[in-house]
């Protein structure tokens, strides 16, 4: 009789978290709706722009690293920053060698 009592007590005690959940659940929903209609869509007027010039292109170039100075000792890197780059003087783009994986110790078969 112990065991039928407690096993109501537990269906009912499921009963209630899951009542709970559904209304949490539902409460949620409502504020959402609530939210969205409230927002104010913004006009064409506001909507963005293109830039006067046009839509902005991808540019493709080769870049090449500044020189590092040399003042005859060891630099930290402390000393190295803001380092520049350079328009490239090379127009090919620059590929793995054969064989090679392409990345720092990948150990794969690369490109073949």
């Amino acid at each position: 009789m112990q065991l039928a009592a407690a096993s109501g007590l537990l269906s009912m005690g499921l009963f209630l978290v899951a009542v709970v959940l559904i209304a949490l659940l539902a409460a949620g929903a409502w504020m959402t709706s609530r939210e969205r209609d409230t927002q104010v869509r913004p006009t064409p007027e506001e909507q963005p722009k293109p830039p006067p010039g046009g839509p902005v292109r991808e540019l493709r170039e080769s870049r090449e690293p500044d020189e590092v100075p040399h003042d005859g000792g060891s630099l930290t890197p402390y000393q190295l920053t803001n380092m520049q780059t350079k328009p490239g003087t090379s127009t090919d783009r620059p590929r793995w060698s054969k064989g090679s994986s392409g990345s720092f110790g990948g150990g794969g078969l690369g490109a073949h």
